[in-house]
């Protein structure tokens, strides 16, 4: 079973994500939270696979809440809730350490696969708005430091660079192995290399990471 916290402050949002995820055989709400505080608390309390996550709430928002909990070392993988596709608000929370993000008024279907993902240990990041808000992130905000200054891009080989600008561009295993013509099998081994050698915890943070090191440029 996939445990599933509910954070936001809309007590009727929060009924209608429960009534659609309990009514799924592997996944259980084990409990809600109506502020960013709680949230955290909730989560230190009862380690969910998944936190559910709205961005705006008053005092302690979404963003803070979700760095609080990544900051904690807790298993809880966070996949946060957003109005808006284009949110840098949104991005924040990736930055913070999100495993991905979903609009509110997604079909209920795509919330359900979201959180299989994430509870799986993949991030929710190949979505067209994904790239979409990290684009409009960057254009607003210049890269933060350079490929050729970060130490850690020489642990990885030259393969693993293309599979990671990949990645970055928002391409799936199977569409990695077809543009670098190699087997999804590889692709998937590399992927699991280069995540520990850049210190990454999933795909969401490894596009981030790709952007901010110039590896990737808007528009490329």
């Amino acid at each position: 079973m996939i445990s599933v916290l509910l954070v936001d402050d809309a007590p009727l949002l929060r009924m209608g994500f429960r009534m659609v995820l309990e009514a799924q055989p592997d996944v259980a709400v084990v409990g809600e939270a109506g502020t960013g505080a709680e949230g955290v608390s909730r989560a230190a309390e009862l380690r969910p696979d998944v936190v559910l996550m709205d961005v705006r709430m008053p005092g302690v928002d979404g963003i803070e809440a979700t760095a609080r909990i990544t900051a904690a070392g807790l298993p809880s993988r966070v996949l946060i809730l957003t109005t808006f596709d284009l949110d840098e608000y949104a991005f924040a929370a990736l930055r913070a350490g999100a495993a991905g993000f979903l609009l509110k008024n997604a079909h209920p279907a795509d919330l359900i696969a979201g959180i299989r993902t994430v509870a799986a240990g993949d991030g929710v990041v190949a979505p067209r708005v994904t790239r979409q808000l990290i684009e409009a992130f960057v254009r607003q905000a210049p890269a933060a430091c350079d490929a050729r200054s970060d130490a850690r891009l020489d642990r990885l080989t030259d393969r693993e660079r293309e599979v990671l600008v990949e990645i970055a561009r928002g391409q799936s295993n199977a569409e990695i192995a077809d543009t670098l013509h190699l087997s999804e099998a590889t692709v998937k081994t590399h992927v699991s290399r280069i995540l520990p050698k850049l210190e990454l915890r999933d795909r969401v943070q490894a596009v981030v990471y790709a952007y901010e090191a110039g590896l990737v440029v808007v528009g490329s």
